[in-house]
């Protein structure tokens, strides 16, 4: 009897043990962030846009959360709760634009919604994220639906970018850059927009 009791309390011992030592090495979670364009890029000339504001940018429900959503099949994604973004999406897709427009159309003053920078801002700019799918092994996907116009009324100017960038290289990191240039493609159809709404006669 006493011998059973002593095997049955090394068991309990060693299932606590396993246990600890499972949750001792329990996965870390990796945040990730987005990055804007190079600040080398030349700017084209565009004396007349003054400031911009951007925003608000709306996302999908789907997207709207902290974790990586990873589009595995037309009709299925995973949500891959080791890999989160840093902050909302939805708050920093249009800090990147704001910043990959300052580039693109220097030195114009450039705020991101809800920063209060623009509430005086010459043009708006909305963007309407359709699609922005993550494809393990492929790439990124975004369909953006925008519209920019003069602050003080006029014809807006809208228009959608469709762009789809490889990833490159295996892993996330990959993923998250490829996002970026497609932002940055977002950006590059934004400013050749404001550029021509500022060239309309007021």
């Amino acid at each position: 009897m006493m011998m059973s009791r002593f095997f049955a309390s090394l068991a309990t011992l060693c299932a606590a043990g396993a246990l600890l030592g499972g949750c001792s090495s329990s996965p870390r979670v990796t945040y990730y962030t987005l990055n804007p364009m190079a600040v080398t890029e030349p700017a084209a000339a565009a004396a007349s846009v003054d400031s911009v504001a951007i925003g608000p940018v709306t996302l999908p429900d789907l997207l709207n959360r902290p974790h990586f959503v990873m589009r595995v099949a037309p009709n299925r994604v995973d949500i891959l709760e080791m890999h989160r973004w840093a902050e909302p999406l939805k708050s920093e897709i249009p800090r990147i634009i704001a910043e990959n427009l300052a580039v693109l159309l220097k030195p114009v003053r450039v705020s991101a919604y809800p920063q209060n920078a623009g509430m005086d801002a010459g043009y708006r700019v909305l963007v309407d994220i359709q699609r922005l799918d993550m494809t393990a092994g492929e790439g990124v996907t975004l369909d953006a639906l925008w519209s920019v116009r003069r602050t003080e009324g006029g014809i807006p100017k809208t228009g959608r970018t469709v762009v789809s960038e490889p990833a490159g290289a295996a892993g996330y990191d990959a993923l998250v850059v490829a996002q970026s240039r497609a932002l940055t493609a977002l950006s590059r159809d934004l400013a050749q927009a404001l550029r021509a709404v500022a060239a309309l006669p007021q």
